[in-house]
């Protein structure tokens, strides 16, 4: 494989450094991974000797929250040096005592005892919940639970989450004191009443956010760490490699397949794109990608790893728990606009593989056919889970089985033959891979609980409503940005939870289905993630190209377009629920069709004509075309071949040889 140059080392380890975690070390890293490796090996029984809903989720947390003190940064004294003006040059700033202080140690000892203090009589304390018969060790107990999650919030993703979270925490306290006229003003609730919604049922911290994390969420990276364990990571970059040979938009397709294949191991966005960077950044440059543009193709493809089956990201997860169907249901919603995304950045890498002038790069790979006879069987674990969950098997118990699968395929493989170090290892990077999505999934509960007992949900619901004057199209359109805005301040799962319990009642009251206004709020969730002006994504990418970082932005912007535009499709039109595989099969087959082809027109727009006259009616009839129905259908492909007929005709004349 290619390797880096000593500055794109440097670029990914800037990047890298720039992460919470902590690089722990001896005994103490030993001990962390060992109740990591428990802590999974719990995750996986309970799929087979299930626990009571409460006691489960309590346990699973008493764990992971004292390792997310142990493991991740403080950050605090770095910061207040930067507020203080006081940063010192990295010259003279000392070694960093990569351990827990004093501080970490009292906050892991609290989170354990808050959590343990309920499990000792778990039916005695759900029952004072219940009656709101709390005692004061309750209430004392349930704020510093909450003050411990606030606190793993902001190590783990920042302040922004951190700081919404006690905005609804205060609205929920001190709501009785707003206008009687606003829309959103209520009772009021005492620290007791807070503190029992919160703390002792499943509506609060313990909701269905943290049920998808002690469940889904884990058994998935656990999964995804024993395939990077077996050798599948590798594998899936050799083959991507080895698919695309010759042609000079082969670079950027093997990208974009990569992404798609790594994906499945990481399911994230910003993971993907750092770890296919490393990679493949030196092969786009020998290619002759500007780049901002081979930012924009690893971002866009190490985003399609949240947007596509077989893994898909946390928020899908909890799409299937709120619309209580299969995962596999959910992942048959994800199939077409997936296939639409890819089929954007494919068309867009065409065009720009000809606006750039790249070429074909010669990459030491082994061939395709040779791949795939040695190592095709990575792949049997990830199609299991499918054949699994569409034989009945529920999600929890198909993964585990393809986990084990893998497990047993990878002595095929005598350099990634998982012994029991390698097993160990595994599973302790399953849980430690789950500790910031469960520490997002345990804060996000305050917001659900707050909105559920206040009734805020409904409240703004109607607001959005009012500011629309009840018109769909404003009210998807004011949907949209909503979710894109709080994407760029809170993590991609955080934000559909946020959405979802907000902006998710808006629809249903226009007579959006449920699958369907889940679907819109998850892929605009996502997307906030290759949005600027924050695009984490884009962020990334730059960071390992050296390109301009909004300008990278842009560029995965536009590589990404389509999944902006066709969401708005399965939402306000008759026959976008075809786009997510409901209805007749010809119906959707056509739709597909259709949305392919407006999906090319989008492509021609952004880049495949050369003229501004033609760019204009190619995105016309991109819109057109995603009404999905007949009329609209026929102009749409009209003002396509107009487009068309105006580009040769213009390209005749400039060029009439």
């Amino acid at each position: 494989m290619t390797e880096l140059s000593d500055r794109e080392n440097e670029l990914v380890s800037a990047h890298e450094q720039e992460r919470p975690a902590r690089e722990l070390g001896g005994a103490l890293k030993l001990g962390v991974w060992i109740l990591g490796g428990l802590l999974s090996v719990y995750s996986l029984v309970v799929v087979f000797r299930p626990v009571e809903a409460l006691e489960h989720r309590m346990t699973f947390l008493a764990v992971a929250l004292p390792l997310v003190f142990v493991s991740y940064r403080s950050g605090m004294g770095s910061w207040l040096r930067r507020r203080l003006g006081r940063e010192r040059p990295p010259s003279e700033e000392p070694p960093r005592r990569d351990r827990p202080g004093v501080a970490d140690w009292l906050l892991a000892a609290a989170s354990l005892a808050v959590l343990v203090y309920p499990l000792l009589d778990i039916d005695a304390f759900r029952d004072r919940g219940s009656g709101a018969a709390l005692t004061d060790l309750d209430i004392v107990a349930g704020l510093v639970l909450t003050g411990l999650l606030l606190e793993a919030v902001r190590r783990t993703v920042g302040w922004s989450l951190t700081i919404i979270c006690i905005l609804f925490l205060i609205y929920a306290y001190y709501g009785a004191y707003l206008p009687i006229d606003w829309t959103i003003g209520h009772r009021g609730f005492d620290l007791g009443q807070i503190v029992s919604q919160l703390y002792t049922g499943t509506e609060g911290f313990f909701g269905v956010p943290m049920q998808v994390a002690a469940s889904y969420i884990i058994l998935f990276t656990i999964y995804g760490a024993v395939l990077d364990f077996s050798g599948a990571s590798r594998f899936f970059i050799d083959l991507s490699f080895a698919a695309f040979r010759r042609s000079r938009a082969a670079p950027g397709r093997t990208v974009t397949l990569a992404g798609f294949l790594l994906g499945t191991v990481s399911g994230s966005g910003v993971a993907t794109t750092v770890s296919l960077g490393s990679v493949a950044w030196p092969v786009l440059k020998r290619a002759g990608y500007p780049r901002e543009a081979a930012g924009g193709i690893l971002a866009a493809g190490g985003i399609g790893a949240i947007l596509s089956p077989p893994t898909l990201g946390a928020a899908a997860f909890i799409i299937a728990e709120y619309l209580r169907v299969s995962y596999l249901e959910v992942l048959l919603y994800a199939t077409i606009p997936t296939i639409l995304y890819y089929l954007g950045i494919f068309l867009a890498i065409e065009i720009d593989s000809r606006r750039f002038s790249t070429h074909a790069v010669q990459v030491d790979a082994p061939k395709a056919g040779k791949l795939l006879l040695r190592f095709g069987y990575h792949f049997s674990s990830l199609i299991l889970i499918i054949v699994l969950m569409a034989l009945d098997r529920s999600a929890f118990q198909s993964v585990v089985i393809a986990t084990a699968v893998a497990f047993a395929l990878s002595f095929l493989d005598p350099e990634h033959r998982m012994g029991p170090k390698r097993v160990g290892q595994a599973l302790a990077k399953g849980t430690l891979e789950v500790l910031p999505v469960t520490a997002v999934c345990a804060a996000a509960g305050i917001i659900v609980g707050v909105i559920t007992q206040t009734g805020l949900g409904l409240n703004l619901a109607d607001i959005i409503v009012d500011a629309a004057a009840g018109n769909l199209v404003l009210t998807t359109f004011l949907s949209a940005v909503a979710v894109m805005l709080l994407g760029l301040a809170v993590p991609v799962t955080a934000s559909f939870i946020i959405a979802a319990v907000i902006i998710g009642p808006a629809l249903f009251a226009l007579g959006v289905t449920q699958a369907e206004a889940y679907m819109f709020v998850f892929y605009y969730a996502v997307l906030s993630e290759v949005s600027p002006p924050t695009a984490l994504s884009a962020v990334a990418a730059a960071a390992i190209t050296g390109g301009n970082t909004y300008k990278t932005m842009m560029m995965t912007w536009r590589y990404t377009l389509p999944a902006f535009l066709v969401p708005f499709a399965f939402v306000l039109t008759p026959n976008g629920q075809a786009l997510l595989g409901q209805g007749p099969i010809g119906t959707v087959l056509l739709m597909t069709v259709v949305s392919a082809v407006a999906v090319a027109a989008l492509a021609m727009a952004t880049g495949g004509l050369s003229g501004w006259p033609e760019r204009l009616l190619a995105a016309a009839a991109a819109v057109l075309l995603l009404f999905l129905e007949l009329v609209p259908i026929v102009a749409g492909l009209a003002l396509l071949a107009v487009a068309a007929a105006v580009h040769l005709v213009r390209s005749r004349r400039k060029d009439p040889a």
